[in-house]
């Protein structure tokens, strides 16, 4: 008996959204999903990605595979590109050569964060350091060598999967008997397992095809980093001190955005998402470790 489920095609599939997708693929039995992770498929390998998809008919690919070292970049300039830029180029010509629906995952960090009210999709963008920008340069070759592909900018991404802001914290806290987070830079965490809750909606709507183009997802409420290292203190009820520094006190290879809020208005609107407050998502979190 053939088998007439449409295939979803997720890369960079051992993530934090990668793991998040896996985590929830039973729930959408009527899809076949093939996780590849960047030791399969290397996006960066455009004949090896041209080949992956003679070889199978796909519906629909979640893009998540990038290089995200944002300090490390700095020094890996040609690395970040290969793979944020190039790769997500052989990724839109092949989705689009193959008619199969993109949807690509990108970043906070291609704005300058010099803003003081939510970023929208529009705004200008000014990437500060080599991450940012081989991200800005991944979205734009997507659209322009796919124009029906969708790009999710997403921010603060965390998840019980792989490195990130929760669980350092959640180390160092344990660790010692007090840490300095940075005070002075504001966001929106945003728990990976929303986001792939999300990009699954948009499948299932059957609307991404017409809706192309960009987007913005994050959880909703505005704290800084401090801020969410004493959430985290109070959720995992750790005994550890907490006080707030600014950026200056804690130099880094790459500049971050000092305010990197996106406004989610457009998917929400536009795939009648509902975003859940980014507190109760840490601790969803929390309880999924």
């Amino acid at each position: 008996m053939k088998n007439n489920k449409q295939t979803i095609l997720v890369t960079g599939a051992n993530g934090q959204l990668g793991c998040e997708i896996k985590t929830i693929a039973a729930k959408y039995p009527e899809y076949h999903f093939t996780f590849l992770s960047k030791d399969i498929l290397s996006v960066s390998d455009f004949t090896a990605v041209m080949d992956h998809f003679k070889d199978e008919t796909i519906a629909c690919c979640i893009n998540c595979a990038a290089y995200t070292a944002v300090d490390k970049a700095e020094s890996e300039k040609d690395l970040a590109f290969a793979v944020n830029a190039e790769g997500a180029k052989n990724m839109a010509q092949a989705c689009r050569q193959s008619h199969v629906q993109l949807i690509h995952i990108s970043t906070d960090y291609v704005f300058d964060g010099t803003g003081s009210s939510p970023y929208k999709e529009t705004d200008t963008t000014h990437p500060l350091g080599v991450y940012g920008a081989s991200k800005l340069k991944g979205e734009q070759l997507v659209l322009e060598n796919d124009p029906s592909a969708i790009v999710i900018r997403t921010s603060w991404l965390y998840s019980s999967f792989g490195n990130n802001f929760v669980k350092t914290m959640l180390r160092l806290m344990k660790e010692r008997e007090s840490i300095n987070v940075v005070n002075d830079q504001k966001g929106c965490p945003t728990y990976a397992a929303d986001l792939a809750a999300a990009i699954m909606q948009i499948i299932a709507s059957g609307k991404a095809g017409k809706n192309a183009g960009i987007y913005h997802y994050t959880n909703a409420g505005i704290i800084t980093w401090y801020q969410f290292a004493l959430a985290i203190k109070e959720l995992g009820k750790s005994s550890c001190s907490v006080n707030p520094i600014s950026t200056a006190q804690y130099p880094t290879a790459a500049k971050r955005p000092a305010y990197s809020v996106l406004d989610t208005k457009k998917i929400r609107d536009t795939f009648d998402i509902s975003i859940p407050d980014w507190k109760a998502s840490l601790q969803a979190c929390l309880k999924a470790m």
